[in-house]
């Protein structure tokens, strides 16, 4: 058996098996998540729960001083950061932070591809947020929101960890990075949305991480999938299907004009989106 079969079978036998270890998203995050989705939370409430965690409190005023907040008021203390930010945006603050702290290894090779893969993830998040601002100026259309987008965006490719995980028991697996690229191809998405059920997200997440590389998935109205595509592709990450996409892409109108992409104003949006991973 070659060594792409044999690693597809593993996968494929630990996901039916119920045996695939899953990551596990930080103690914080899910604290945070589950404060902002409960009505009765306020924002000295969320505060207090983010205040748990030295790093992530670092994170919320930085952030709520950042150009993507667009103010010029500096804020010096968490309840205030919390405050300018708004709970939901909080939210997917201490979901990127808990991300980026998943994309580890101790092994090096693992850790460069995984370092690669994150750093695609950021790009992909300030493209899909930079399309949907654009949209909103274009259209006035307010259905999708940008939190949404941001948090769409964070968890489309969560599938690629557990691959990760156990190709790293196979090193002839990294000799040929094809290897990878088939399995993440053919299983991301199912263990995805594996991931996303675990952890409590809603079914639009689990579609995005499922189905965002399948061309034939097409929702009645433009969704959060079409943001996700476009700017995969955008980023240089869809690969041969590049130009089907962006083709896709304007049929949907989630642009009318693929030379947006190469504008000072969009640059400009999708620069401020990167302040959250600043």
């Amino acid at each position: 058996m070659s060594t792409e079969n044999a690693l597809l079978t593993i996968l494929v036998e630990r996901i039916n098996n119920d045996t695939l270890v899953l990551p596990t998203l930080p103690a914080i995050a899910l604290k945070v998540r589950r404060a902002s989705d409960d009505p009765d939370t306020n924002l000295n409430h969320m505060a207090d729960v983010i205040s748990m965690d030295p790093a992530l409190s670092a994170r919320m005023i930085k952030i709520a001083n950042s150009a993507y907040m667009g103010r010029t008021v500096k804020v010096d203390s968490l309840v205030q950061a919390v405050t300018r930010i708004g709970l939901r945006q909080v939210k997917n603050v201490a979901t990127a932070l808990a991300m980026e702290q998943l994309f580890v290894s101790k092994n090096e090779i693992v850790r460069t591809h995984l370092n690669q893969v994150w750093d695609q993830t950021v790009e992909v998040v300030a493209t899909s947020m930079a399309l949907l601002q654009s949209y909103h100026q274009k259209t006035k259309n307010r259905r999708l929101n940008l939190d949404s987008m941001t948090l769409a965006a964070l968890v489309h490719n969560i599938g690629v960890l557990p691959i990760f995980t156990e190709a790293e028991r196979h090193d002839d697996v990294f000799a040929n990075p094809t290897f990878l690229q088939v399995a993440v191809q053919k299983l991301s998405g199912r263990i995805g949305s594996i991931i996303l059920r675990e952890w409590e997200f809603n079914d639009e997440m689990v579609k995005v991480a499922e189905s965002w590389r399948n061309l034939q998935y097409l929702t009645p109205e433009l969704s959060y999938v079409d943001f996700i595509r476009a700017a995969v592709a955008a980023c240089d990450g869809a690969g041969s299907l590049k130009d089907a996409i962006m083709n896709l892409s304007v049929q949907r109108g989630v642009f009318e004009d693929i030379n947006l992409l190469k504008s000072e104003e969009f640059a400009e949006l999708k620069d401020s989106a990167k302040q959250i991973f600043a």
